[in-house]
């Protein structure tokens, strides 16, 4: 479908908007925006419908919308002074009003335009199917291809790591290359649900790269990113990009697949549909909600008893419960550690597998091994936020504070949008603490806590150091919460579950708790 208004010509077949025959480079939200504005031009478009369709109804603040309009506008020629073709509606959204004739995509006739027949596709397999199209190079510069070209193929290559999901190879995506096809046929032909596309803008040395996630089957875009870098070194920039677009889609896979298992009747609910619903629960973090994940990865598990990935993230949920204190440890070690050991030897190429068994050998206090274990997850996948956390805070156990810090930082830049973004600050907090750096053991903390109040990890750190600062009135309020978090709190409990391998750092961890008024 073409539009044609002022001066301009949008293509939704293309995904081009052009000025006088001129491309205008728009990034893929706002290019939806704009759609969705012109095709509902009869009314007005609320703020709650635009957040709805464009963001799928995730949170999104004011000042976020606002420069997305900000930017259609430019984009189109107009301005939020003159609003001559897109209107804001005082209280109550904003409406297209300039005026726009509708043409034929395939053939510019100005006639109603009829569905294009869809050609006959690939069934869709059994696990989640991403193609990564190649990104659009739009430095005006051939020269440039080999380098947003290289984008491609990294995040092909690290998307192939994550075994659950069946990535298109690079040769069957790159056949795209240069050529305006509907992202619906290319996903009807090449037999996948979901597409990612991007373009990469090279300017002196500065990079800008926009990313965008879409679910071809339903026209929705479930995730957009823009990076701009300076490039000092070519090669470096485009590492970090692809771990950084990796890192943010595959939770917005999980997510996704997870909101379709929720559509389904329970009774056709498969193993994977039940991996999927349950990490829904294992990653909002409450108690009941870990309990929620347990029942429905032993469902699947009842299914497919040798699904590495289950047994893996079973083992995750039962030790994390533990070290929350909401469960007891020594009960729970044994169950998590039978699930651990059945993943590894159900498919030992599984990252979730040695995550779990990184986990159980870490309050096993067998260090040595529990490091070995996530060290060998995260070379089965390296954009596994969560494992570089949990990596970290058992560096931190071992008494390697630096080295869990670093970690700790690597899951925040990795996945800085993650649900279990307050874990990786607490474990940058504990990390802190470790190292004698209270203030910024407190601001941690208190990031962690802005993100997540009840999590238990950020409490315990946050009253240690302001015990340990001298802090009274800030000590007396953290334990407050800490004891609100985790009721069964003790100077013994600490001591004895929290497997602290140094004996100076069980002792300073101690004292700051008692210095707060732990007992």
């Amino acid at each position: 479908m073409q539009f044609l208004f002022s001066d301009h010509l949008l293509d939704t077949d293309r995904r081009e908007l052009s000025r006088d025959q001129v491309p205008v480079a728009v990034e893929p939200q706002v290019f939806d925006l704009v759609v969705h504005l012109m095709r509902n031009r009869d009314r007005v478009v609320t703020k709650d419908e635009l957040i709805d369709k464009i963001w799928l109804g995730r949170s999104v603040s004011e000042s976020t919308l606002t420069s997305r309009i900000n930017a259609a506008r430019k984009a189109i020629g107009d301005s939020g002074a003159s609003q001559a073709l897109i209107r804001t509606v005082a209280r109550k959204g904003f409406r297209f009003v300039g005026d726009v004739e509708m043409r034929n995509g395939r053939d510019g006739s100005a006639e109603p335009v009829s569905q294009a027949r869809e050609t006959p596709g690939l069934p869709l397999p059994d696990r989640p199917a991403i193609a990564v199209l190649p990104f659009t190079n739009m430095s005006g510069d051939r020269e440039q291809d080999y380098f947003s070209d290289g984008i491609s193929e990294d995040i092909i290559t690290a998307l192939s790591k994550l075994r659950w999901f069946f990535v298109i190879a690079r040769n069957s995506s790159f056949v795209y290359k240069g050529r305006a096809v509907h992202i619906g046929a290319i996903a009807r032909e090449l037999g996948v649900r979901y597409v990612v596309e991007g373009s990469v803008r090279r300017s002196g040395d500065r990079v800008r790269i926009s990313a965008q996630l879409n679910d071809a089957t339903t026209g929705s875009h479930l995730w957009a990113e823009r990076y701009d870098r300076s490039i000092a070194d070519v090669f470096a920039v485009q590492d970090e990009i692809t771990d950084a677009i990796v890192a943010a889609i595959e939770p917005q896979l999980y997510a996704a697949e997870s909101f379709r298992a929720q559509q389904k009747p329970p009774g056709s609910l498969d193993a994977w549909d039940l991996v999927m619903r349950a990490l829904s629960h294992y990653w909002r973090i409450t108690r009941g909600d870990n309990a929620a994940a347990q029942e429905r990865l032993e469902k699947a598990i009842a299914i497919d008893p040798a699904y590495g990935k289950a047994l893996g993230l079973l083992a995750t949920s039962h030790m994390f419960g533990a070290h929350m204190g909401w469960a007891d440890m020594a009960a729970t070690l044994p169950v998590a550690e039978h699930a651990a050991f059945a993943a590894v030897e159900a498919d030992r190429d599984d990252a979730w597998a040695h995550h779990g068994l990184g986990y159980t050998h870490l309050f096993r206090r067998r260090f040595d091994d529990a490091i070995a274990a996530f060290e060998l997850a995260l070379r089965l996948n390296p954009n596994f936020a969560m494992t570089h956390a949990f990596y970290g805070v058992t560096l931190c156990y071992a008494g390697r504070w630096e080295d869990g810090d670093a970690a700790a930082r690597r899951a925040l830049r990795l996945s800085p949008r993650d649900p279990f973004s307050a874990i990786y600050c607490g474990v940058a907090a504990y990390a802190q603490f470790i190292g004698h750096r209270y203030e910024d053991a407190i601001q941690f903390a208190r990031e962690s806590l802005r993100q997540r109040s009840d999590f238990v990890g950020a409490h315990r750190a946050l009253t240690a150091a302001a015990g340990m600062l001298g802090n009274r009135e800030l000590a007396a309020s953290a334990l407050e919460g800490l004891r609100r978090a985790q009721p069964n709190v003790s100077l013994a409990w600490i001591t004895s579950e929290l497997p602290m391998q140094r004996a100076e750092d069980r002792e300073h961890y101690s004292e700051g708790l008692r210095r707060a008024g732990l007992r």
